[in-house]
């Protein structure tokens, strides 16, 4: 109809997205109503995994940590780019292969890299 600007088919959409976000207000409203209130010293330690905290717990981790997590997630995903090309092998022929190659060089070129600039070394 030319007098709408509302979409009809957005209506279920928009019913749902009101219904979902008061049961999470009304969820958290009931928690913060009914929930225990008796703070205590252990209670309000920093969790250390029942070990009593020793130092500052804002311990300043050496750059070294996450360079190998950055290079594990460049690494992981790109390992999960290959498994689909892997499900499809017998389907895409010579040019996807030969495209698989040439990525899994640079891959091993980037691993080679990382290797000689002692990335992979824990101090």
């Amino acid at each position: 109809m030319p007098g709408t600007y509302l979409p009809s088919e957005y209506l279920p959409v928009l019913i749902f997205i009101l219904i979902a976000s008061a049961f999470g207000l009304g969820a958290l409203l009931i928690g913060f109503i009914f929930r225990p209130r008796k703070p205590y010293y252990e209670k309000l330690m920093p969790y250390e995994s029942g070990i009593t905290p020793k130092g500052e717990p804002r311990y300043r981790f050496s750059i070294r940590f996450y360079i190998i997590a950055m290079l594990f997630v460049v690494f992981d995903v790109e390992a999960i780019f290959i498994y689909p090309w892997a499900l499809v092998f017998d389907k895409i022929g010579i040019y996807a292969f030969i495209e698989m190659v040439l990525f899994i060089a640079i891959l091993l070129v980037g691993y080679i890299y990382a290797w000689k600039k002692e990335a992979f070394e824990w101090d």
